[in-house]
């Protein structure tokens, strides 16, 4: 039996999706944990094929709609790269507690490794109408203006509003995916 409702559909398909961090911790209020995100994101374009459609980090979480073959794959090695990656900084950088919380939070089951970075998951939804992929992203780049950070969603220094509405952002998203 399967341990979740949400699964990835047909590849060349996009696909919302969100990743949490364990015990909600504000990892990515820290840039340098964010950028780890980014630079993993970039490798998934730029060696993997997989196009990035929008995206948005919070402290505690990020949503992304992306395409492109093998999604889950690829999903699966962005959560393995960036969780070893965030975790062996941490340790350099001295982030003590909250490597502390990373371990206290690790799922018992996980007994091949000392922290979690990420809950298990990533809540694939398939999009295949436009309306459901403009909500999506409606969703995605409004999610810092809801919690009260900006007062427009283009103002979020990690997200793809900031494309969207024909500025440069901090990754390269395809926002002509009609």
């Amino acid at each position: 039996m399967s341990r979740s409702r949400y699964r990835f559909g047909e590849d060349y398909y996009p696909h919302f999706m969100t990743n949490t961090v364990v015990a909600w911790l504000p990892v990515f209020s820290y840039p340098a944990f964010a950028e780890v995100v980014l630079d993993s994101w970039r490798f998934l374009q730029r060696e993997r094929q997989i196009e990035i459609l929008a995206y948005v980090i919070l402290e505690n979480h990020l949503h992304w709609i992306a395409v492109g073959p093998r999604l889950a794959r690829r999903v699966g090695e962005f959560k393995s790269f960036t969780a070893t990656t965030i975790i062996k900084t941490m340790q350099r950088l001295g982030y003590e507690t909250l490597l502390q919380e990373l371990q206290f939070y690790k799922l018992r089951h996980k007994v091949d490794q000392t922290h979690q970075v990420w809950q298990e998951g990533s809540h694939p939804q398939l999009i295949e109408q436009e309306d459901v992929m403009w909500q999506k992203i409606e969703y995605i780049h409004n999610n810092p203006l809801r919690r009260g950070y900006v007062d427009a969603p283009e103002h979020w220094r990690y997200s793809s509003a900031r494309n969207y509405a024909g500025q440069p952002g901090l990754l390269d998203v395809n926002t002509d995916w009609r």
